[in-house]
């Protein structure tokens, strides 16, 4: 090989090292944009498999049926929100102002025991984690409006999922130019399995985030709570997030419950250990063929990397990029690279 051939191979070597490098740190420093385009192929994969469902039912010419697709849900959430906005906004007023309350009855109820007071009084670390009840309000305060606030991230979102939802073979077909001619079939299979994967996920975490709310709203509501239907909304919203979203959820539910007393917040915990009952053994069963099967350790992982990573945002997106990629794992590592299938996998671990 020829110096000019060295140096033209070094050259293409050091622009490959370097372009990753780059992706890297666009990754790194735009993750929070990255993690919102992601959000809007979600609205968009949902957007595309109901107007597809609607063509397949009706016989809809397939632009009008996923305008249908998008129309519809957008519909019922803004009908949904007018007929119930002014109870949530009043609710959710009253509870902005009933936790502060909440927290220092709280810290009232723990100082009652002596070893908790003594220690709060001899060691700093522990008034930091037991804080007057404003510090408790206002973190909360600041976890639910970083939960709940971002229109303009929600907004960007639905842009992008309309745009991709009415014409998705354009940007797959410019995607796949970037991949090697013989690899192209394989490609388009590993991208509709995986949009197939992810379409099946959010319809099945949609309807059970929908009967969590709804089992939370009626169960406190029977427990005299009066503001069930917003604490309702923020459990159903909150069930989106593996792990970490059940634990938040009843954080401000024990709380105002506290100001009544001790013994109607044993009740909002018991109620919220119910719910989750049966969304573990009966809910996830019933929905399991949608469900992606992810194991809890991988799962808890990938939440605290993603949050480190691009904080709330990241840890909300975890769950539906973590069942992408072990998609793509499988088709791209396990099947094409090792040759291996999964249900052989299978089979030889149950022989073991």
């Amino acid at each position: 090989m020829n110096s000019k051939s060295v140096a033209h191979a070094s050259l293409i070597q050091a622009s490959v090292y370097a372009f990753v490098a780059l992706m890297a740190l666009l990754v790194v420093t735009a993750s929070e944009v990255l993690l919102v385009v992601f959000g809007g192929i979600l609205l968009a994969i949902l957007f595309h498999g109901i107007g597809a469902w609607i063509h397949r039912k009706t016989g809809l010419n397939q632009t009008v049926a996923l305008a249908i697709g998008l129309l519809l849900p957008l519909s019922i959430m803004v009908v949904g929100g007018w007929l119930i906005a002014p109870d949530i906004g009043d609710q959710a007023s009253k509870l902005a102002d009933r936790l502060p309350r909440a927290a220092e009855k709280l810290q009232e109820q723990l100082m009652q025991y002596p070893w908790i007071s003594s220690l709060s009084e001899s060691t700093r670390q522990l008034r930091e984690l037991v804080p007057d009840g404003s510090s408790i309000a206002q973190y909360l305060g600041s976890f639910f409006s970083s939960t709940f606030g971002g229109l303009g991230n929600l907004l960007f979102a639905l842009v992008v999922g309309v745009f991709l939802a009415f014409s998705p073979a354009l940007y797959v077909n410019g995607l796949l130019q970037l991949v090697p001619t013989a690899r192209q079939a394989r490609a388009r299979a590993v991208l509709g399995a995986t949009a197939a994967t992810l379409r099946n996920w959010l319809i099945a975490k949609l309807a059970a985030m929908a009967v969590i709310g709804l089992l939370t709203t009626v169960g406190l509501a029977v427990l005299g709570i009066d503001l069930a239907l917003v604490l309702g909304i923020i459990a159903a919203l909150l069930s989106f997030i593996p792990n970490f979203g059940p634990i938040l959820s009843v954080i401000p539910a024990a709380l105002i419950a506290l100001v009544v007393g001790p013994d109607k917040a044993l009740h909002v915990l018991a109620l919220y250990a119910a719910i989750q009952a049966v969304e573990s053994y009966a809910l996830t069963p019933f929905l399991q063929k949608r469900l992606v099967q992810m194991p809890p350790a991988l799962l808890l992982t990938m939440q605290v990397l993603f949050g480190v990573l691009a904080g709330v945002l990241g840890v909300i997106m975890a769950t539906p990029l973590t069942a992408a990629g072990m998609v793509m794992i499988r088709m791209w590592y396990v099947e094409d690279l090792l040759h291996k299938h999964p249900a052989n996998i299978d089979t030889d671990d149950t022989h073991h």
